[in-house]
């Protein structure tokens, strides 16, 4: 009988993988009038769905061309509705072999184009126009924030996922170079706007890079490599705790949900600390390399989506970068909490008790519930070093689809926090909607043996958990409870449907724009 080697944890680390996140990122620019000066394979105009049909927006054709071509619209079936895309050939003033229609959706007197609309479309007209190279975008913007928008939504349509693609037979590259046509193309402040636009969509698209990964490839060592090896080059300092490391500190929660995997967990924190900070921020992200449910197994239809529920710690681990790319005066952290929560021998069971990083006890009634428990042992130590506030970002609950949708992420904690971040988001451009947090079901949560247990009140279970995330989180110096928020991203992080907007399918990138956002509103309410 021939004998297999036992493949032990050091057989393991021999076989680990080297995971390189290989990132889209497009070349923005800007040109004003004449387009046959700055040729481009494809030029893209605006249609609205006025309350009377299509409506051809503000564009640089010339006055017959316009006419003609709105007269057209309702005959070649355009309706301006949003995401629709009609290709024609090109003109020959517009510069371009194909002119592209994008629907920027309803338009009325009461609903006028937005910032987010624009966004979209632009977003929506890239991603459609793959394997084309150089496009124009000649969408109407009045300011340098709808330029943004417009940038913005470029930089995160061109983006395409393909690394474990044996041949590209068939597929197509993104957008490479994207010309937006505006009357701010001189305006000295442009360049900046372009750059923060471009960060944006690196980070964005590094985070949905994160989350496509194959749980084959992406786990806790190779996270938290993946993590040193985009911090290259920019003023951050990234340390990782080991299991060894984790257990002589005291991590409880992120020990016990990685002990019955053989990819043994990580914490990796990465701080960007200038040296003129005018505000200290603490960022906290769930990093479920996959989530089996462990021995409260999940059921089988599905599970392969769980390879996303370490969105959470992409997200924070790529706002911080994002930060110290744009050079902001605040001090951030990130604090990414890495396991993969396996059922087997070694796995936690339903009635363990942990202890969590500083001391509390937690008895682990569903190893299913196991993102608030690696996050616990997050919020404590981040809570430790005294922020202004702490934002932790969770692929958490069911229970926000349930409640909010696929698409609207739920913000809850403190009144002062949870406020501002919905503001963000709305500049931003995406959806986040405040919850409550009902004193009632902290009873819930109550434990016989134990000082929690890591489950409650089955209805409102969004809420519920943030409810047991608030129990980790510490005082300030002044010895108040640190101002908290929690935002559950357990759906809008991943796509299953249809590419829409500037969101392809799988991984979206969600909240790194709102937590960017945030921290520039806290500098301009500074002055």
């Amino acid at each position: 009988m021939q004998f297999l080697p036992n493949i032990t944890e050091n057989h393991h680390r021999e076989l680990r993988t080297v995971l390189v996140v290989k990132n889209s990122e497009v070349k923005l620019s800007a040109v004003a009038g004449d387009l046959k000066k700055s040729p481009s394979d494809a030029l893209v105009i605006g249609v609205g769905q006025g309350p009377d049909g299509p409506v051809l927006l503000e564009n640089p054709l010339t006055a017959k061309a316009a006419e003609a071509l709105a007269e057209s619209l309702s005959v070649l079936g355009i309706t301006g509705a949003a995401d629709q895309a009609h290709r024609l050939p090109g003109l020959p003033e517009a510069g371009a072999t194909i002119l592209l229609l994008a629907g920027v959706g309803k338009l009325s007197a009461k609903q006028p184009l937005t910032e987010e609309a624009l966004r979209r479309a632009a977003g929506s007209a890239v991603r459609q126009l793959a394997g084309v190279t150089t496009v124009t975008l000649a969408l109407p913007t009045t300011t340098l924030a709808e330029v943004a928008a417009v940038a913005e939504g470029a930089a995160m349509g061109a983006y395409s996922y393909t690394e474990f693609r044996s041949s590209k037979d068939g597929l197509k590259d993104p957008v490479k170079n994207v010309v937006i046509r505006t009357d701010f193309a001189a305006d000295k402040a442009l360049a900046p706007v372009l750059e923060r636009a471009a960060l944006i969509g690196k980070a964005v698209n590094a985070t949905r890079s994160l989350v496509n990964q194959p749980p084959s490839h992406l786990y806790p060592e190779t996270f938290a490599d993946a993590a040193k090896e985009l911090a290259k080059g920019l003023p951050v300092k990234v340390t990782v705790w080991d299991e060894k490391r984790l257990e002589k500190d005291g991590f409880g929660g992120i020990l016990g949900v990685g002990k019955g995997s053989t990819r043994q967990p990580r914490l990796v924190k990465v701080e960007y600390a200038p040296a003129k900070a005018t505000a200290k921020i603490a960022l906290v992200g769930k990093g479920i390399t996959f989530d089996t449910g462990g021995i409260s197994l999940k059921p089988h239809l599905g599970m392969g989506d769980m390879k996303s529920d370490m969105a959470g710690a992409a997200v924070v681990l790529n706002t911080v970068l994002a930060i110290a790319e744009l050079g902001l005066p605040v001090k951030a952290t990130a604090w990414l909490c890495i396991a993969e929560n396996m059922p087997s021998g070694a796995a936690q069971r339903p009635a363990d008790v942990l202890t969590i990083f500083g001391g509390k006890t937690v008895e682990v009634l569903n190893t299913d519930a196991e993102g608030r428990l690696v996050m616990a042992d997050g919020i404590v130590a981040a809570s430790q070093e005294f922020p202004d506030a702490i934002i932790d970002v969770a692929t958490l609950t069911g229970a926000q689809l349930i409640a909010l949708g696929d698409r609207t992420a739920g913000v809850m904690g403190s009144d002062s926090l949870t406020g501002a971040i919905k503001t963000a988001a709305d500049r931003a451009g995406e959806l986040v909607w405040p919850m409550p947090l009902p004193e009632e079901l902290r009873a819930s949560l109550d434990s016989q043996v134990a000082d929690i247990a890591n489950i409650g009140e089955r209805h409102g279970g969004m809420m519920t958990a943030a409810v047991f995330l608030r129990e980790f989180v510490g005082k300030g110096k002044d010895g108040e409870q640190i101002p908290w928020a929690h935002i559950d991203i357990a759906g809008p992080s991943f796509n299953n449907g249809s590419p829409y907007g500037y969101n392809h399918k799988q991984g979206t990138g969600c909240t790194v724009r709102t937590l960017v956002a945030y921290v520039e509103d806290i500098l301009a309410n500074a002055v």
